[in-house]
């Protein structure tokens, strides 16, 4: 009698991009950089999808983010909930936005908390095939890196 594995099904959060298949790491940091939310799409999904689900549920004076989160309506959503956003306004706006420079450079902890995840293998070449699986791992990741 022959034994089989389970067949792998479900989402897998990959898509074609320019590079080939990919998948996009969408994350939320607190002010300290300490990542508090991932959310997984494919590489080819927009980042304004995902901008409200990440900050669902949190309160916040800034919300720092770069231009893929550009978006009228993210924007005056944010301002309902009293926070500022800090997001630079693409070069195709008719009307460019104000924003604080010096704020905005507090992005680069979202920047050096992908760096630091990437430096797992397993993050960066994506072995697993299941999104699930490779969320999972990442929270590991995450976890580990804000232990050291």
């Amino acid at each position: 009698m022959r034994r089989r594995c389970t067949k792998k099904e479900g989402p897998q959060s990959l898509g074609r991009s320019r590079g080939g298949f990919s998948t996009k790491i969408h994350l939320a940091t607190d002010a300290l950089g300490n990542t508090l939310r991932f959310i997984l799409t494919g590489g080819e999904c927009n980042d304004i999808t995902q901008a409200q689900a990440l900050v669902e549920g949190f309160t916040a004076e800034f919300v720092i983010a770069d231009k893929g989160y550009d978006s009228e309506a993210f924007v005056l959503q944010l301002k309902a909930r009293d926070a500022e956003a800090v997001i630079p306004s693409r070069a195709t706006n008719k009307v460019q936005r104000e924003i604080d420079a010096y704020l905005y450079k507090e992005r680069h902890l979202i920047e050096n908390q992908i760096g630091k995840l990437k430096q797992f293998r397993r993050v960066f070449s994506r072995f697993d095939k299941l999104a699930k699986n490779y969320l999972s791992f990442i929270y590991f990741a995450s976890s580990v890196v804000w232990l050291r």
